[in-house]
């Protein structure tokens, strides 16, 4: 009997990939408030069945989603602030610089600056009050004693770090080091009280963000998720489960993360992400990423897997490296780890990001494991020798994108492609001379792929300038915002386009998919051929 996972992948349907910092909002930066309500509203009235988001974790230097001090936490900085100005915390004058802040790009610096006293007032006053929580959001000490299994260290991590002037925690004092329960006891006073306040703001986060995911739900919308292979060597994660990852007595990285030179770098990506002890992973039956893989399940329900190629075969370079050239390719764990994620979780949903150059080791992985891989329309020519990703291609078990958000825009695609590669990929796509991304996503919309995803930079046909990414890049990304008017020009017949697609190529998630042929459900049902 084949025990082999079959794909999950049954009927076809679409997706919007907008991260919740690029979306609308009135303090700098996207957050769980009316900006992804509309979102929300316009995908439902399209007939979108998926909303694609980046990790939410939160963001250090640089302010990537896949460099988190947490993969358990939530992104403080995406919280609803008029939830808490409704519910007395905040007045008109805690929001009036955030209110100042750009809103067609997040200004990092600024955001800093001033986000985080705003929040603090929020608690202190919560606290003042005597309060267990804000209506609508359950008890915060029910939330708390619920998440104590990551909350506690990953609160008193943030409170240490701040202390500490936000150094990473392998700098801090020898009595800080190490995650124990008995540290909070001895903890200093500001530092307790501020170990509570990131407590309330995860418990605010938490809150929002399930409310979001009903709301969502009622538009007919699920949510994409997605999960980073790695985490950040300065996070609570490595604090707290140092046996996890190969790290020295300090808790140094003895290699780090990244991958060889390619399609995005010519030097490669050094990731500096420290790597897992596969082996210790091994022998406790893949516990801590089983937890992690729970915990993401409780916020998504689909997960992006990202580098999925890191499973069968990661890049490893030297501790201290100035780039990626020089690493080697070491084993993962391969189809074991993904027989113990399945036996935890029979019914999940995920997508294997397996872009790059790959072999046909991690293909016969991706199929053993049973998950839909990804396919990508920016990289159909002049990407890889056997062009897999054009639509001729493709198979029903991957998700196509016309691109990621490490992709520049597919408008910004075109505009700059030229010789051979511009006239095959207007040819192929039958552009003519239009650099408009709209053709493009009527063609993956079209693909047998059963999943197509599209950028909402390329919904609203923006150039290259408008990208959220450049891998390779230290400055200038996860940037880009969307505004209300923006999303306005979506309405009428933008949508009404999109929705007549999805409905043409069925699209819509309501058919489940066989592989023969049946009669009409008509009176007049075709007659068999003699």
């Amino acid at each position: 009997m084949d025990k082999t996972p079959k794909t999950w992948l049954n009927s076809r349907s679409a997706g919007v990939l907008a991260h919740i910092s690029s979306l609308p909002g009135r303090y700098g930066i996207g957050n769980l408030g009316s900006g992804s309500r509309k979102l929300l509203d316009m995908l439902g009235e399209a007939g979108v069945r998926y909303w694609q988001i980046c990790p939410v974790g939160p963001t250090g230097f640089g302010n990537s989603p896949y460099q988190t001090f947490s993969g358990r936490a939530g992104n403080p900085y995406f919280i609803d602030l008029d939830e808490l100005s409704d519910a007395g915390l905040l007045d008109d004058s805690d929001l009036a610089p955030l209110r100042a802040l750009p809103t067609d790009h997040v200004d990092y610096g600024l955001l800093y600056e001033t986000f985080w006293d705003v929040l603090a007032k929020a608690h202190d006053r919560l606290s003042a009050k005597g309060s267990d929580g804000i209506d609508g959001l359950g008890s915060l000490a029910d939330f708390r004693e619920e998440q104590s299994d990551w909350l506690d260290a990953f609160s008193v991590f943030m409170a240490v770090k701040s202390h500490f002037g936000g150094i990473p925690w392998t700098l801090w004092p020898d009595e800080y080091r190490t995650w124990s329960k008995g540290l909070e006891a001895i903890l200093p006073p500001s530092i307790r009280i501020e170990a509570e306040r990131h407590a309330f703001y995860q418990y605010v986060f938490f809150g929002q963000w399930q409310r979001l995911r009903r709301y969502a739900a009622s538009r007919g919308v699920g949510i994409i998720g997605d999960v980073p292979i790695f985490v950040a060597l300065d996070s609570a994660d490595t604090w707290e489960n140092r046996a996890v990852f190969r790290l020295d007595p300090r808790g140094n990285p003895l290699a780090v993360a990244g991958v060889p030179p390619d399609y995005f770098s010519a030097k490669g990506q050094l990731w500096g992400n420290p790597l897992y002890d596969w082996d210790y992973l091994a022998r406790t039956g893949y516990a801590w990423w089983i937890d992690r893989l729970r915990a993401a399940f409780s916020l998504y329900d689909i997960i992006r897997l990202d580098h999925f190629r890191g499973f069968d075969t990661y890049w490893e370079i030297p501790a201290g490296a100035s780039d990626a050239c020089n690493g080697k390719w070491r084993e993962g764990p391969g189809l074991h780890f993904f027989e113990a994620a399945h036996a935890a979780f029979p019914q999940a949903r995920i997508i294997a990001e397996d872009l790059g150059y790959i072999g046909p080791k991690v293909v016969a992985l991706r199929r053993a494991a049973g998950l839909p891989g990804m396919k990508v329309l920016q990289f159909a020519y002049g990407h890889d020798a056997g062009n897999v990703n054009l639509p001729h291609f493709f198979t029903p078990d991957s998700v196509v994108y016309t691109g990621t958000h490490d992709n520049t825009t597919t408008r910004g695609w075109l505009e700059h492609l030229s010789g051979e590669t511009e006239q095959q990929v207007r040819t192929y796509f039958q552009l003519g001379d239009s650099d408009s991304a709209w053709p493009m996503i009527r063609a993956a919309l079209s693909t047998v792929s059963r999943l197509a995803v599209v950028p909402i930079q390329d919904l609203l046909d923006l150039p290259g300038s408008s990208a959220l990414n450049q891998p390779g890049t230290a400055e200038g990304n996860w940037q880009w915002r969307f505004t209300e008017e923006q999303l306005a020009q979506l309405g009428g017949s933008k949508v009404e386009a999109l929705r007549g697609w999805i409905k043409l190529y069925d699209r819509t998630g309501e058919k489940i998919l066989r592989d023969y042929s049946e009669a009409q459900a008509t009176p007049h049902a075709t007659p068999h051929a003699h």
